[in-house]
């Protein structure tokens, strides 16, 4: 009986590790289903933005008041739960504090005041996010997109973080040892008058079950990460790593395409020679993508990584005119279309079983395709380094090449290129007329 309450710590943190860890697999297996595409070059500039963007924060901070909260949020959350190491080295070895037989009482004090003071920050900033999302309801939290489960996945969160650093307050505050201590109690000894009644065995019954309940909300907390959109406070850091470093107006090119063009242009190219076996400029089994297994696997990383924080599609001129076009939607509808084939997948022994859907169509319309100005201001403005134009050129590419479906207006003008050599319905001979137009 004495170890009971050690095997049970470990048969639950057992659980919630290996939870977790299947997840991760299925989440990997779903970002696996994109095509491949190298994005191995100039490491150092790579590492030089994860560190800049996904730890320090830098684009968080454009917009200051969300900024400064979300890292007191960020920094707080992190370093608190370093906390969470002595915890479930206690809860497997039976011990109680082993931090205090670790490090000297004075170094123990400041960490466990520093963790105390960033909780009550921490506290206060979840509270302004609550007040800034459901009383004050900035616009960008209430686009059409946001249906109940994506504005409930936002306060549940937020309320997550409430009771887990309530939690470690109360945890501190009815822990007598810790406060005859007198050292790190910065914050907790404020609370411990309203336990003032209460007899030390009430006040141990109070400390152990918050205990538990802090170690059991961090794991359960753990695993509600895979289906919340918060699950950029671990993606976001391939997210910026592996992030385009080509210029923002650089579109992405076919080889096939390219080199098909240039043959063309060749008065001395033969049409019928037949390429090496070597080439690589093979003409690819489908131009452009229809469904999330046409996207390449960084555009799927982009889908998970969203936090739908909505600053893309607040900065986006074809959203701000009345248009369908969300880039944060688009975000959305790929994970979710990925979650769907990832579950088809499941039920189908490895196996995708064509299901009569696709990306096209089913969750992103052409309207909102063809809506989209190619400005890149909705990539400039995400905090996570995600790129939706790279989707919505990838699918107008395949309505284009594929199903030859580009609007009429765009038909026209093309066709006015080939014909006349600009965009306007002018003779070659009457190039005087366009100052007109």
């Amino acid at each position: 009986m004495e170890y009971l309450s050690n095997i049970l710590f470990a048969l639950i943190l057992l659980l919630g590790v290996g939870y977790f860890t299947r997840n991760v697999k299925r989440l990997i297996r779903n970002i696996n289903l994109g095509q491949a595409v190298d994005v191995n070059d100039n490491k150092s500039e790579r590492w030089r933005n994860m560190v800049m963007i996904a730890l320090g924060q830098s684009k968080m901070v454009r917009r200051p008041i969300a900024g400064v909260l979300h890292v007191v949020v960020y920094i707080g959350f992190i370093i608190i739960n370093i906390e969470v190491l002595e915890i479930i080295l206690d809860g497997l070895f039976g011990t109680h504090r082993i931090g205090l037989k670790l490090l000297p009482l004075g170094v123990y004090g400041f960490l466990i005041g520093a963790f105390e003071v960033l909780a009550c920050l921490v506290f206060v900033s979840v509270i302004i996010f609550w007040i800034r999302r459901n009383v004050i309801k900035l616009a960008r939290f209430w686009k059409s997109e946001m249906t109940n489960w994506p504005k409930n996945d936002g306060n549940i969160i937020l309320y997550f973080e409430m009771v887990l650093m309530t939690l470690f307050l109360v945890m501190n505050a009815t822990d007598v040892h810790f406060q005859a201590l007198n050292s790190g109690n910065i914050v907790s000894q404020n609370i411990v008058p309203l336990f003032g009644s209460a007899s030390e065995g009430t006040l141990h019954i109070i400390e152990r079950s918050a205990w538990w309940l802090h170690i059991v909300g961090i794991l359960i907390f753990l695993n509600y990460l895979y289906f919340s959109k918060h699950l950029h406070i671990l993606l976001a850091f391939p997210n910026t790593y592996y992030g385009s470093l080509k210029p923002k107006g650089a579109f992405n090119n076919l080889d096939s395409v390219t080199n098909e063009v240039k043959m063309m242009m060749d008065p001395d190219a033969d049409p019928f020679a037949v390429p090496a076996e070597d080439a690589e400029d093979e003409v690819p089994a489908k131009f452009g993508a229809s469904d999330v297994q046409d996207l390449n696997w960084l555009q799927l990383l982009n889908a998970y990584t969203c936090t739908e924080c909505g600053r893309c599609t607040s900065e986006c001129p074809a959203n701000q005119t009345g248009k369908k076009l969300s880039p944060r939607k688009i975000m959305m509808d790929t994970r979710d279309r990925m979650e769907e084939v990832g579950k088809n997948i499941d039920a189908n022994n490895g196996e995708f079983k064509e299901d009569g859907k696709q990306l096209l169509d089913d969750y992103i319309t052409k309207e909102e395709l063809w809506a989209c100005t190619s400005c890149n201001a909705c990539v400039e403005t995400c905090p996570v380094s995600i790129d939706p134009l790279s989707i919505i050129l990838e699918m107008r590419r395949y309505l284009v090449m594929e199903q030859s479906a580009a609007p009429s207006e765009l038909n026209n003008m093309m066709t006015n290129i080939e014909n006349n050599g600009a965009p306007w319905p002018y003779n070659q001979m009457d190039r005087l007329n366009w100052k007109n137009e």
